[in-house]
């Protein structure tokens, strides 16, 4: 049994390693060069469960049409019209003319003010149109192709341990899960460990008093054996549990939203607004994950064939519009929109022609929207090709303008300043040469907010990491064979080494007393272990990956 099967709130750890030349050229930029801080930057994914239908929420006024032949009992009155579609931007070529289903006036006002844009034709190779193998494709980072159809690990996992090594001994979740009781796939780093911690059904601000109240006290006598080492596994992830959930509850009572902004009473409305008391108060999670469902609309779609766009998919529209307005504007209102991109997901588009029960099936490719300050306002690609949908293909648009991970990964580099080598270990796409980093989505981040291309680093040095002269640096890490370890000003004297559940595994003295020393952890068996390195101004201590 896998030892992720014992807990449901989980927040563990691993690390990308760093070339010497590249580890000390970050300390000798730190503070000294043009490259902007990203110390304080977050994503918050917004999982629109059930697969959006993409046709209904952007029309191609272009081929008006043709859109309402392939829909006469569920499409939408054309712009001008009662009820009619909002016209997004009426400076767009004709031929890119696009309609917003009536409920999403909250992203016309957002457009309007220069904190959204549109992606079209998102989708991936081979789609799978089965609700649980394509959401958890879009949260690996996988498609439907054998090489990447069946990863056992999330891109966002695979991202927070690489790029957010150094922040991993923080008193913080790099991420947080709300909304849903399950625990995303998409958190789980290489090492069998949800990088992220689910607070659905709690209360934040009671979050640290309800886990420290949880069971009793812990055995005083462990067994040396299997169950033993699941029993102090179980304890050390506890511990980390009760650490983060006491920053949780601090952050959420200590944050703040805006007077000026009225959330609606709805569940994701009310995620957001978590979130953003969160930030509010500081707390420094890097990724935040909220869920709405019921976007599975092969039923009611419409609420009849009135030519109304009211109905299941017209309420769902209107909670993300009002909810992701509220949010951001709330963030800026804060001054804290700066730092803060929203983007909402979908496990696939659907078909263009609707059914017999006032609803659309399972298709393809789908839109998708990407918020804030940081971001340029307009639209990527073009209008989707509704010829393409005929009765020989099941009425489906398939042509993919915009793999879904080119989206993410732009968003990672140019925003976060992810190097082209985390990039490829975030989405296994194997080489830096043909990979995504050289095929992002243009324009998509403002050149005032994007990083250049000389800041990017394969990981962020945290905020002490910057600021300490006494940083203790590790690598390779992930490692098999050596760890290196470099301190700056400093002679290191002992390195202990300490399994995950606290016991001392391994001693190192180095016998020059240097500021460098290598240990051998070839004895050592797969897994997490804690460097406690003794110098001669003190102890540091470092997270190591150990893999066989």
């Amino acid at each position: 049994m896998k030892r992720r099967s014992f807990i449901q709130l989980t927040a563990s750890a691993s690390a990308l390693s760093l070339l010497p030349t590249e580890v000390f050229a970050l300390f000798k930029s730190a503070g000294m060069t043009s490259c902007p801080n990203v110390n304080a930057k977050k994503i918050v994914l917004v999982q629109l469960s059930g697969a959006n239908d993409g046709l209904n929420t952007v029309v191609p006024l272009n081929q008006y049409d043709a859109y309402a032949a392939l829909r006469p009992n569920i499409k939408l009155n054309n712009t001008g019209l009662t009820n009619g579609v909002i016209n997004l931007d009426d400076t767009l070529p004709l031929e890119n003319q696009i309609g917003l289903h009536p409920s999403l006036s909250g992203f016309k006002s957002l457009y309007d003010r220069g904190l959204m844009r549109v992606v079209q034709g998102v989708g991936y190779t081979s789609q799978d149109k089965s609700h649980f193998k394509s959401t958890d494709l879009w949260l690996t980072g996988g498609d439907g192709t054998s090489a990447n159809n069946n990863l056992d690990s999330g891109w966002i996992g695979r991202f927070l341990e690489n790029y957010y090594s150094n922040f991993l001994t923080a008193n913080f979740p790099l991420g947080i899960q709300l909304g849903s009781s399950d625990n995303s796939l998409g958190f789980h780093g290489e090492v069998e460990h949800g990088m992220s911690i689910n607070i659905n059904g709690q209360d934040p601000a009671g979050f640290y008093s309800v886990l420290n109240g949880l069971g009793g006290a812990p055995p005083t006598s462990i067994p040396n054996s299997e169950y033993g080492d699941l029993i102090r596994f179980i304890l050390a992830s506890d511990a980390e549990t009760n650490l983060y959930a006491q920053s949780i509850s601090t952050a959420f009572s200590r944050g703040t939203n805006s007077t000026n902004v009225t959330y609606p009473s709805t569940s994701l409305s009310n995620q957001l607004k978590t979130v953003a008391k969160f930030i509010s108060g500081g707390l420094q999670s890097k990724v935040y994950l909220v869920k709405i469902g019921g976007f599975d609309t092969h039923d009611i779609q419409v609420a009849s064939n009135t030519t109304t766009h009211l109905g299941t998919h017209a309420n769902l529209l209107t909670q993300v519009s009002e909810a992701i307005d509220a949010f951001i504007t709330d963030l800026n209102n804060q001054n804290l929109g700066d730092d803060v991109i929203a983007v909402p997901f979908s496990e696939f588009g659907r078909k263009a022609g609707e059914n017999g029960n006032l609803g659309t099936d399972h298709g393809e490719i789908a839109p998708m929207f990407v918020f804030g300050k940081s971001i340029n306002p307009g639209v990527s690609g073009t209008n989707i090709n509704l010829s393409e949908a005929v009765a020989a293909n099941n009425f489906q648009v398939q042509t993919v303008q915009h793999d879904y991970r080119r989206v993410f990964s732009t968003i990672l580099q140019d925003w976060f300043g992810t190097s082209n080598q985390t990039l490829d270990l975030t989405f296994y796409n194997n080489t830096t040469n043909q990979g995504y980093a050289n095929n992002k989505v243009s324009n998509m981040i403002k050149t005032e907010f994007a990083v250049p291309s000389n800041c990017y680093s394969s990981t962020l040095l945290s905020t002490n990491d910057f600021g300490n002269r006494n940083d203790i640096v590790v690598y390779p890490n992930p490692t098999v064979e050596t760890v290196n370890i470099n301190s700056i000003n400093n002679s290191i004297n002992i390195v202990y080494v300490y399994s995950l559940d606290g016991k001392l595994v391994a001693t190192y003295r180095n016998p020059m007393t240097s500021d460098s020393y290598s240990i051998d952890v070839q004895n050592l068996a797969t897994g997490i272990y804690t460097l406690k390195v003794e110098t001669n101004n003190g102890s540091f201590t470092k997270r190591i990956i150990v893999r066989r």
